[in-house]
């Protein structure tokens, strides 16, 4: 666990106050205390990108002594000494961290956010370019980048917003096992079957497709699977059979989590495994104009999973399955954040 390391930074401008608090999710807390003098909105947000851009310097810092041996008191982290000029000494002694997992997904967590947040004041204040490596999506292991064009190597989910829909689960196909929000863009498992109105265009399985069918173009959507232990995710035709699982016909493809650290794509009962980090957010990218389906994860960092061809001689539709056996399961059909 991370200690609480408050500290003040003097900046011309404005006093900046951060503080590394333990369980937190986004890590690093800013609040701008006072301003010495007004300033426009351009400048403050220039030197703003400034201050992230030390911080992010700051945190690789401290990532890097996290993997230096320990060498007794000259290896506890000096959190902030002399980060910033003005020759105020602001340097904080705190204990070793520990080098559990947690802590180190906690690291990461906060470094992705704050390299998240100087992108964007970069982007909108200084006018510079994201670096190279963030604007480039990693490929997993086993998958070559020649076999995914350009377009989905370079894009961020942030940037798909041109192409982002929010669909909608349809209850015309939902079997009696789940049930809707009001507002049809969550699914979740029912501990008791519910009385619906019978339909031969309802699953048997748990299992619904969306009322929305793409036919042409380009589509980008994206879902919640935190609350879910087993799901697939992909697109079928409004014509698949009604007691199949995604991804094992013709008309179907899908990434699966099984629950049991194992990811993998399905298409015509073929499965291709991809890793076993299950993703919490996962985006999916429809592009019919070169045939291709693109899965990635975006809960935190932009991370393409797989991708695959598909082809097929009626609309697509946006399709989800979920474990049935446990009451509370949901998937949530989220906004593309810009």
């Amino acid at each position: 666990m991370f200690p609480s390391c408050p500290c003040l930074f003097l900046y011309p401008g404005c006093t900046l106050y951060v503080e590394l608090i333990p369980g937190s999710s986004f890590g690093f807390c800013f609040a701008l205390l006072k301003a010495a003098a007004p300033k426009s909105i351009p400048e403050a947000g220039r030197e703003l990108a400034e201050l992230v851009e030390r911080l992010v310097d700051i945190v690789r810092s401290l990532q890097k002594q996290r993997q230096l041996p320990e060498s007794g008191p000259e290896n506890k982290l000096n959190v902030l000494g002399m980060a910033f000029s003005g020759g105020v000494d602001h340097s904080l002694i705190s204990p070793k961290l520990a080098t559990s997992n947690t802590a180190e997904d906690k690291m990461r967590d906060i470094l992705h956010d704050l390299e998240d947040i100087r992108r964007k004041l970069q982007e909108n204040f200084t006018g510079k370019e994201p670096p190279k490596e963030q604007r480039q999506v990693k490929l997993p292991e086993g998958l070559s980048s020649s076999s995914c064009p350009q377009t989905y190597q370079s894009v961020l989910a942030s940037r798909f917003v041109q192409w982002a829909v929010s669909p909608t689960f349809d209850p015309r196909s939902l079997p009696v096992s789940l049930e809707l929000s009001e507002d049809r863009r969550k699914v979740t498992v029912t501990p008791v079957p519910q009385i619906y109105v019978w339909s031969h265009t309802r699953f048997t399985i748990c299992q619904v497709l969306c009322s929305q069918a793409f036919s042409s173009g380009q589509q980008y959507w994206e879902v919640d699977t935190q609350q879910c232990s087993h799901w697939a995710i992909g697109v079928a035709s409004w014509g698949m059979s009604r007691n199949k699982m995604l991804g094992r016909t013709r008309d179907s493809w899908c990434v699966e989590w099984k629950g049991t650290s194992q990811l993998s794509m399905w298409h015509m009962a073929k499965e291709t495994v991809l890793g076993s980090e299950k993703p919490r957010v996962v985006g999916t990218w429809l592009d019919l104009e070169r045939g291709k389906l693109a899965f990635y994860s975006v809960a935190n960092q932009e991370k393409l999973l797989g991708e695959c061809p598909v082809s097929a001689s009626s609309p697509l539709h946006p399709a989800f399955w979920l474990y049935g056996v446990l009451p509370g399961n949901s998937l949530t059909i989220r906004q593309v954040k810009v």
